[in-house]
Parts: structure tokens; sequence; C-alpha cells
């Protein structure tokens, strides 16, 4: 079975990228009838709050992507401090007493040899007796994973294809702090072990990250799942842009995107899939293939996602809209054609119903709306009734085009554009349409 899991932070709230990234993994599971895991990396005590963790799971919910499961790193230190110490007595990690200045100024001293800066490993060389001095001046160490040029460091990306690092150009990473707290690297492969992920797909900002990781797995003798990294997204204008690490659900919410809409989006971007209007899940589940992804950064922008989700509105059943509006199925079915969010659906209720203040018109254009209603007196009310009235007047006035249509949309609606006139006719009534063209 596929396993797959979102690991956000909840130091703060969704934005775009994370509901992408989020927005893989989901469909990678659903479409195999797998399961999804939202895991919660909470070891930032300082940051991390049940509010933001609140407003996740709900973002979430509001996507239609409820997890099956849910985990949080901060109820399983014992099982990382269990690990930590297994892969110590294996020589895996080791304890390191450098402070950031010592460590910084060994930098600053490669670079100026021209070396890359990559940490010497001066700790391996430390004593018993060294331990114990700093231990008896209370120094607390930090600990280091010792990247090893004979464990694992390739893979078959499940988007980029082949991929490798090489370690002996990275610094063994720190993967717990001094004052006891863990860093991102290890709980996340020892989650991933336990929790039994089977695919990971973030963005490429992890690729160095996994080439360390997976050393972590062989380090444990565990099998590493498969990887995809994702390409960033960038701003319309195809530069990476501060407000998509702001924009996000609660702002999607705001203003009258539907959740579907999102998903089109963001499923299609970065494949050569065209983006296309639906109302449901199917035709994304039933489309999606990870090696679809490609390597060039995927421009998300906000303008294709409004009109994206104005089109999905156009093709929206009555029935998937219910309980968010007022409007009966048959004048949803008129002006779902004319709108950009459910909230301005509501807005043709009082074009519908009234009252309506009456429109400025020319003054031949009175005239001819005055004739309009004597014509419209007289014909049969069905659902003809729009054709039969304009084919009359141009009949009896010579009016064509915007003329004949015109002041009748502006004296029947109050508004110069709108839903087709034949559906709406019929809904605003004989009466009201008789009254509001002056009789």
């Amino acid at each position: 079975m596929i396993v797959t899991r979102f690991a956000p932070s909840p130091t703060g709230r969704l934005h775009v990228g994370n509901v992408r990234t989020a927005l893989l993994n989901w469909l990678l599971a659903r479409q195999a009838g797998g399961r999804f895991i939202l895991r919660l990396d909470d070891t930032d005590t300082a940051r991390s709050t049940e509010e933001f963790a609140q407003s996740i799971r709900d973002d979430l919910q509001w996507l239609s992507m409820a997890p099956d499961a849910e985990e949080k790193q901060s109820a399983r230190m014992a099982r990382y401090e269990e690990v930590l110490g297994a892969l110590a007595a294996a020589g895996h990690a080791y304890r390191a007493y450098e402070t950031p200045e010592e460590l910084d100024l060994k930098r600053k001293v490669l670079l100026g040899r021209g070396l890359p800066p990559v940490y010497d490993r001066a700790a391996l060389q430390l004593t018993d007796a060294d331990h114990q001095r700093f231990e008896a001046e209370g120094r607390k160490p930090h600990w280091r994973f010792r990247l090893d040029a004979a464990l694992p460091h390739e893979w078959d990306d499940l988007i980029r294809g082949p991929s490798k690092i090489d370690p002996a150009s990275l610094s063994d990473p720190v993967i717990r702090r001094a004052d006891g707290s863990w860093l991102y690297m290890l709980p996340s492969v020892i989650d991933d072990v336990d929790m039994g992920i089977t695919h990971v797909v973030r963005g490429e900002d992890h690729v160095t990250n996994t080439g360390i990781q997976l050393q972590m797995f062989a380090a444990m003798g565990k099998p590493a799942p498969l990887f995809g990294h994702a390409a960033l997204l960038t701003g319309a204008d195809g530069a990476l842009s501060k407000r998509l690490g702001s924009i996000g659900v609660s702002e999607f919410r705001d203003r009258g995107i539907e959740p579907i809409a999102v998903k089109a989006l963001l499923a299609r971007l970065g494949t050569s899939q065209p983006v296309e209007p639906v109302t449901s899940d199917a035709p994304l589940l039933a489309a999606f293939d990870i090696s679809h992804l490609g390597r060039a950064t995927a421009r998300f922008d906000e303008a294709e996602l409004e009109r994206l989700n104005a089109s999905i509105l156009h093709h929206t059943p009555h029935s998937a809209v219910a309980g968010r509006t007022t409007l009966t199925e048959a004048e949803w079915n008129a002006v779902r054609g004319n709108i950009a969010s459910v909230a301005e659906a509501e807005q043709w209720k009082t074009v519908i119903h009234g009252p309506l203040a009456a429109p400025a018109l020319e003054a031949d254009d009175g005239a001819y709306v005055a004739q309009a209603a004597e014509t419209l007196a007289a014909l049969p009310f069905d659902d003809g009734v729009w054709g039969a009235l304009t084919d009359a007047l141009k009949s009896a006035t010579g009016r064509k085009g915007k003329a004949l249509f015109m002041p009748l949309r502006l004296a029947l609606t109050g508004q110069p554009h709108g839903p087709d006139m034949a559906a709406l006719l019929p809904l605003i009534g004989r009466d009201e349409a008789l009254k509001r063209l002056g009789t």
C-alpha cells in the first residue's frame, strides 16, 4: 500500500506552496487507494501552537483532503532518543562541542583558503577525558550524523530522475542541538520508518536533505521511501515572490475561490497537462502521474486561478452549492455563467425578485421601453417570451443589436451586462417585468 505524508510545522498558516505539496502527496495516495498522513513537525516548541495546528487541519478539511491519520513529533521524543543512542553506539552519530562562534571562525578560515566550508570532524578525536572535562565545565554537546561515502547517496527521483549527493562535500549534519532540541533531519527519518511511509513528495529545496537522509535510513537498517522533488513555485512573472509565502487557504476562502479550483490548478502546474475546469476530484485523480511533473519552475498566477474558478462555477450544478446560496436551481442555472464566486450569485437574487431602482434611460430609449411593455403585455409569458418580445420589437421599430437589447436589459435588470435574458426574464415574472418596463 502506498503511504504518503504531509509534514508541515505548526508555526504558521499554510501557504500556496504548502498546499501544493500536500495535494501531490494526497493525489498519489488516493489514486492508489493508499493512506495519507498528516505529521505535525512541532519540535519547535517556542513557535509551534495548537492554533496553527488546528488551522492546518481546517485548511485540509476545506480542501476535502482530510488525512487518514495524524501524528505529532512532540509525542515521540523518547523514540528519537532511543534511535540516537543506537546510531551513536554503531558509530553513525557523535558528540561535538564547538560553539556557533567557533564553527563560524572555522568556516571563514576554510573559505579564506579557497576550500569548501566543511566541518573538519575535530570532535571525533575527543577522548573520554575530553568529554568528562566538557561535562564538568557544564558544556553540553550537540550531536552530528556521520556521513559516509560507503552508505547510499544516490536515488532514482520520482520527478528528477537519477540524483545523488557527494557526502565528502557536506558537513556532518547537526541532528540535535546542545539544548536538547531536535533538528528536522533525523526525526523525519525515524517517523517515515515507524509510520510506514512509502513515498515522499516535497520541494526541490530538499534534494540535499534526501541524500543525507538516505544514509540515515541505511544506518538504521531500514528501507527508504521513494522520493520525488517538485520544482518550486514562482509568481506569474517567473520570479520567486514573497507573495507566494503569504497567500494561502484563508485568502482563497475569503476571495470566494472554490476548493476544487485550487486543486485543479495546483495539480497541473509544472506539467504538460492542460489546466481544466473540473467539478470533482475524479478527473484529477484519473489523470495524475507524478512523472509528468517537470524540472522547470512552475508559475502560479492568481489571475489564472480566478479565471479557472469562474469557469468551474459555470459548470457547477446547484446541488454542489445548495447549502451556500439561497438561489433556486433555476435561478442558479440562469446566473452561474456570469459569476466569479458563489457570493456574487447572491447579488442576482435582488435583480430577479427586486426591488430594483429604475435606471436612467435616454429619451428615445424611454419611449422604446414603454413600447416594449405594451408588446410584452400582449404576449404569452412562457420560456420563449424573451425571443418573442425582441422579435416583435425588431419588426416594429427596426432596431437591432445593442440598440434593440441594451435598453431592455437595463430596464429589466439595472445592469448593462449579465446572464442570458432568455433565462432571466421568465424568472423575473410577468408582473414584475411589466412594472420595470413602466406599466
